[in-house]
């Protein structure tokens, strides 16, 4: 019975924080965007004191049932160990009882930890549990996803019915997307062929809670006096923490899966109170048998990541089969552009865990993973593909981590996230003679003008002129201007955001 509410509560947590990631209508947020709110790390960012408290008082209560339960990742691993079980009577029971590699796992963590601090983003957010499954969702399991409504909406046309809508399906970032396919193959391959041997050795979020729940009032009990010595347990736990030849359980890995309370016939396991302190780890042999003497130590675990530019493909597009019209270019900008609500570039770096869920759901197609190596794969606003509506707030509504903050409509349409700049050579008024005014005509926020070209003529070309204290920075110049590749006017971030 434990183990299938455990499974039911799994399926419900894990679907629904993936549809956040595959959602592009926006509608499911405001039911179900609080399993993202609850994961642990986005919590401790955001500093959502109850989220936390609650998930640690849950963890010295009844062990590790987050990590089973509640972190995707963790039952994503899940599926594909039970995928791997199926793959053939020589896999189905194929675990059995290691040691903890106490060093890798908490030298990963300082690791982590130092990084964290440190303010290194980048390095922190490859093994963050939450963010890595967000990029697999968003980068591999999305696309899919928007392919098949795709493919409905084209049936649903054929037979007059206007049930769903096309939606573009395009690569936001190349390296973010290789950096997807790495995890999902390393985390895979590791879930298949030994169940959580990434929980129990990388992931910092499992190293911490699994510290805590040696502690916790409920634990799996083994009763010597039931137990046949069958190993049952050990060869279906897929966190390798039961030993069944001795009795042990390593608790700091144990995830509560329940797996073994179901696997003994004989009733020998059980859970039940804690009744003595866990000393598995902290002996220095265990039934005569020698400790590895690495795990009374730490080492520095030093990570690095490279990754290519993005790579743009060359496509063309042809305007009514006569006129072949260039896709616009990202300009080379001096300071990126960073979601309204960020505040400062520093309290983003600081919070953003590059989730990738406020990309996942923008609906203007402005927000993408940074290519960056400083900043890689956390969001930036570039508008080659549309512009940052003033009206819009879905970003801030969904972000987790309080990496962007809440904004109301009139907040948001008040907020500077950067300002216009005018590229003389590029502007066809100047290249052409001819009359243009673009840029004007669409500003939401009237900072940009039309002014003679000649001061001394009225009646000559007129050309744009910036307000750059009335501009928001929102892109709607840049991204329809009619100049290619490089727009004549682009958007320059600030590193600060306010507001007039």
């Amino acid at each position: 019975m434990l183990r299938k509410i455990r499974l039911t509560l799994a399926a419900v947590f894990f679907v629904a924080v993936t549809l956040l990631f595959l959602d592009f209508t926006g509608t499911l947020h405001r039911w179900i965007g609080w399993t993202a709110e609850v994961q642990f790390l986005p919590a401790l960012l955001a500093m959502n004191v109850v989220v936390v408290v609650a998930l640690v008082a849950l963890t010295l209560f009844v062990g590790r049932v987050y990590c089973s339960v509640i972190c995707p990742l963790g039952v994503m691993q899940d599926i594909i160990a039970w995928l791997g079980r199926r793959g053939g009577k020589k896999r189905k029971k194929r675990y059995g009882y290691s040691p903890e590699r106490r060093w890798l796992r908490w030298g990963v963590f300082v690791a982590f930890v130092a990084c964290l601090v440190g303010g290194v983003t980048v390095l922190s957010s490859l093994i963050a549990p939450y963010s890595s499954y967000g990029r697999i969702a968003s980068n591999l399991f999305a696309p899919v996803y928007r392919w098949g409504n795709n493919m409905l909406a084209y049936l649903a046309e054929r037979m007059d019915s206007y049930a769903f809508y096309t939606t573009e399906v395009w690569l936001k970032s190349t390296p973010t997307l290789i950096v997807a396919v790495a995890t999902f193959i390393i985390i895979g391959v590791l879930a298949w062929r030994g169940g959580r041997t990434y929980c129990n050795t990388i992931c910092p979020v499992g190293t911490l809670l699994g510290f805590l729940s040696r502690f916790s009032f409920l634990k799996i009990h083994i009763d010597e006096t039931k137990c046949n010595r069958c190993g049952k347990c050990s060869r279906k736990c897929k966190a390798a923490c039961i030993d069944g030849k001795h009795h042990e359980i390593d608790y700091s890995r144990c995830v509560m899966c329940m797996d073994c309370l179901e696997t003994c016939k004989h009733g020998a396991i059980s859970l039940k109170r804690s009744e003595k302190r866990d000393v598995t780890s902290e002996k220095c042999e265990v039934k005569g048998e020698k400790c590895d003497n690495g795990r009374r130590t730490f080492i520095t675990v030093a990570t690095s990541f490279a990754a290519s530019a993005a790579i743009n493909a060359q496509k063309k597009k042809v305007d009514g089969g006569l006129t072949v019209i260039e896709d616009k270019v990202k300009p080379n900008r001096a300071t990126r552009i960073l979601p309204p609500g960020s505040f400062s570039a520093q309290h983003f770096a600081q919070h953003c865990t590059a989730c990738q869920l406020c990309v996942s759901v923008c609906p203007n197609q402005v927000l993408r993973p940074s290519a960056d190596l400083e900043h890689l794969m956390q969001p930036e606003l570039s508008y080659e593909r549309g512009y940052c509506r003033p009206e819009c707030t879905r970003c801030s509504e969904v972000c987790p981590t309080d990496a962007i903050r809440p904004l109301t409509v009139a907040e948001k349409s008040s907020t500077r996230i950067g300002h216009a700049v005018w590229v003389r050579k590029n502007c066809l008024p100047v290249t052409d003679g001819v009359s243009c005014g673009n840029c004007a005509r669409h500003c939401p926020s009237g900072a940009i003008l039309m002014v003679p070209m000649d001061a001394n003529d009225p009646e000559s070309i007129k050309i744009p002129a910036v307000n750059t204290e009335r501009c928001i920075g929102c892109g709607a110049c840049e991204n329809l201007c009619p100049v290619r590749p490089f727009s004549a006017i682009y958007v320059e971030g600030h590193e600060r955001q306010s507001t007039y």
